[in-house]
């Protein structure tokens, strides 16, 4: 295991073999955002990105939660700068760019695949920013609610861009509107969670599930992310056209060549990400 730089105690980062993993680190808020989270995504993000070692990105929390979204405590704070100064529409409106492009889009556009892990309750954009994942495994324990009605706010992170995609827009904007609490069990039938596993040794156990996923091959991996994100904004010419250069470069890798031989030879593949 190696440490993947954040510069935060409120994002902390490692890597084990071909998994990095990013884990939101302020339990005793129910890891709530801080500037220190985005700040933490900022530094990690690159370097993850040009890593050709790492196949898997993990997000997380410590502690009993995923993330609470953001710090409600301190949304009238947020509203004014450190000097005291009321900050303009604009300014804010700008800030939440920023923030929402360090973490929602980032994840998007990394190459590797990435996989939301939640030990406990994802809400407002704590949810949001599972839903930027590629995929999500919950705890049993765990509860999902889009919260931003609860609080007179339309949402932010991307759940109007993500949520409808997996679940419809009139579900969508049902969850949205009345903000339910809903279990894991729920929502992996609404198509939000992936994989529900126990809540013993839950936290190893999605760890080695993602193990288990880095060991399938890389380059095919990502080009598959890439695919399937480029396919809601293109015409079906497009995708076809993408998929067969995806395809014919994938088929000229040494991974292709090896799991045709494994094949062949009735064995594992064993993927270099050459």
């Amino acid at each position: 295991m190696s440490e993947l730089e954040t510069g935060t105690n409120d994002l902390l980062g490692r890597i084990e073999g071909h998994v990095a993993i990013l884990s939101f680190n302020r339990p005793e808020v129910r890891n709530a955002l801080s500037e220190g989270v985005y700040a933490g995504f900022e530094r990690a993000i690159p370097q993850i990105a040009a890593d050709p070692n790492i196949r898997i990105v993990v997000v997380t929390g410590e502690g009993n939660a995923f993330c609470s979204g953001g710090d409600v405590k301190g949304m009238n704070a947020s509203h004014k700068s450190s000097g005291g100064v009321s900050m303009s529409m604009e300014e804010r409106i700008s800030g939440l760019r920023r923030r929402q492009n360090l973490v929602s889009l980032a994840l998007r556009q990394l190459p590797q695949p990435v996989i939301a892990v939640l030990p406990g309750a994802a809400a407002g954009a704590g949810l949001s920013i599972a839903l930027a994942a590629d995929l999500r495994i919950a705890s049993e324990k765990a509860i999902v609610m889009t919260a931003f009605s609860n609080i007179g706010a339309s949402g932010d992170f991307g759940t109007s861009w993500f949520l409808p995609r997996l679940v419809g827009e009139s579900r969508a904007k049902e969850l949205m509107f009345t903000s339910p609490r809903l279990s894991a069990a729920e929502a992996k039938e609404y198509g939000i969670i992936n994989v529900v596993l126990p809540d013993d040794n839950f936290a190893a156990a999605a760890l080695q599930w993602c193990h288990n996923l880095a060991q399938r091959a890389p380059i095919a991996l990502r080009y598959m992310k890439e695919n399937v994100n480029r396919a809601g904004d293109v015409s079906l010419q497009q995708a076809l056209d993408a998929e067969a250069v995806a395809m014919m470069r994938t088929m000229s890798t040494a991974d292709h060549r090896e799991a045709a031989a494994a094949f062949v030879e009735k064995r594992p593949a064993e993927f270099t990400g050459q």
